[in-house]
């Protein structure tokens, strides 16, 4: 009973500081996914540009990024961050070391991580869209940019939401390498419980559970956006121009 008390929300337990924790994980890991998506959908149209310069240059960032450990990825934005930071305050006339923030860390560098598996989810959306389509689009007269707009953004989205579905998935597990930075999400709230108390079966099986809720969650979540992108896609494929 004593060990089940240390999990209370009062001020001797720990249960609050880890729903916190959780709540973290989820913040640090929605700024990743979302800064993916944006490196994520600027490679996958370098690689679908037809240009070698482009597609090489596409072809090398989720080759590295998708190959080297993720642990590495996190030490070298965290500390080169640093070493950058730092470099900038003495340009500027300031004496002394400037860390990067450990959120912003985290996120730019399992964001890198996720942009490199974004890119082939777009990637891939976008093949397996019907070339009869886009034919028909350019041949009623629609420009690039509606056909974008109407036809290509919508089908990609709907195509990529399983495969981001499992990103988010990725993303969420490998957050919890940015403990390594001191950040209190789940992992590291999970150690300091886990450390502080010596109850290290209890916390480490209470962080594990926390982390299965929000990845039981978030599959419900992708599942009913799948289901309404599905529902919507016949109206809003072709529109009206």
């Amino acid at each position: 009973m004593a060990s089940l008390e240390l999990l209370g929300f009062g001020s001797t337990g720990w249960g609050a500081l880890l729903i916190a924790a959780a709540l973290m994980t989820l913040a640090v890991t929605a700024t990743a996914l979302a800064i993916g998506a944006v490196l994520g959908a600027i490679v996958a149209a370098a690689k679908l540009s037809g240009n070698l310069i482009l597609v090489t240059l596409g072809n090398v960032y989720t080759t590295v990024f998708r190959g080297v450990p993720e642990l590495l990825i996190i030490y070298l934005i965290y500390f080169g961050g640093s070493s950058a930071v730092t470099a900038i305050g003495k340009a500027m006339g300031y004496e002394g070391f400037l860390g990067l923030p450990s959120f912003i860390a985290g996120a730019l560098a399992v964001g890198i991580i996720s942009g490199s598996y974004q890119a082939e989810v777009f990637r891939g959306a976008f093949l397996a869209i019907s070339k009869g389509e886009l034919e028909a689009a350019s041949a009623i007269g629609m420009h690039r940019g509606m056909r974008l707009r109407r036809i290509i953004m919508p089908q990609v989205f709907r195509l990529a939401i399983p495969g981001l579905g499992n990103v988010w998935q990725l993303s969420l597990k490998d957050s919890a390498l940015i403990s390594v930075t001191g950040l209190a999400e789940l992992m590291r709230t999970s150690q300091v419980a886990a450390g502080s108390t010596r109850q290290y079966f209890l916390f480490f099986i209470a962080g594990g559970c926390l982390y299965l809720i929000l990845t039981s969650l978030s599959d419900r979540v992708f599942n009913g956006a799948e289901r309404r992108a599905n529902r919507s896609m016949p109206a809003s494929a072709m529109g009206q121009a």
